[in-house]
């Protein structure tokens, strides 16, 4: 038994799906006679060969729902967020270590653990910054 040729379905978003095999149609539904060779039809869609390519200009939106304040529209982080991370994250350590090391005023006879807490603190802080890393 022949498998049926896979045929775009238009409007689905990214799961549509074309096949060399498919008779191509235009959003009216009738049959593209176009030669392989270069044209242009109403929606601004260039068939080169046997290829479709709609150009960037034409965005189609996907249909699903997205937030506001998501997507490409923040740019990367500005320098002092990856810093920021950093120096939370070696406060937080250094501070640990100097304590177990009984440095720290207070910290003697097995260190305090206030230090401790801040110095936990510290890498919490740097790992929350991390998440607006970008």
């Amino acid at each position: 038994m022949a498998k049926p040729a896979k045929r775009r379905v238009e409007g689905t978003g990214h799961g549509s799906r074309t096949d060399d095999t498919a008779t191509d149609k235009d959003a009216s539904g009738h049959k593209d006679t176009a030669t392989p060779k270069d044209t242009a039809n109403d929606t601004g869609t260039v068939r080169t060969s046997s290829k479709r390519v709609t150009p960037k200009a034409q965005h189609r939106p996907s249909g699903r729902y997205t937030p506001p304040g998501t997507g490409a529209s923040k740019g990367p982080s500005p320098r002092w967020v990856p810093v920021l991370m950093f120096a939370l994250w070696g406060l937080g350590l250094l501070v640990i270590i100097l304590n177990y090391m009984g440095v720290l005023p207070g910290s003697a006879d097995g260190g305090n653990g206030w230090y401790l807490v801040a110095g936990l603190g510290a890498i919490l802080a740097g790992i929350m910054v991390a998440t607006q890393y970008r």
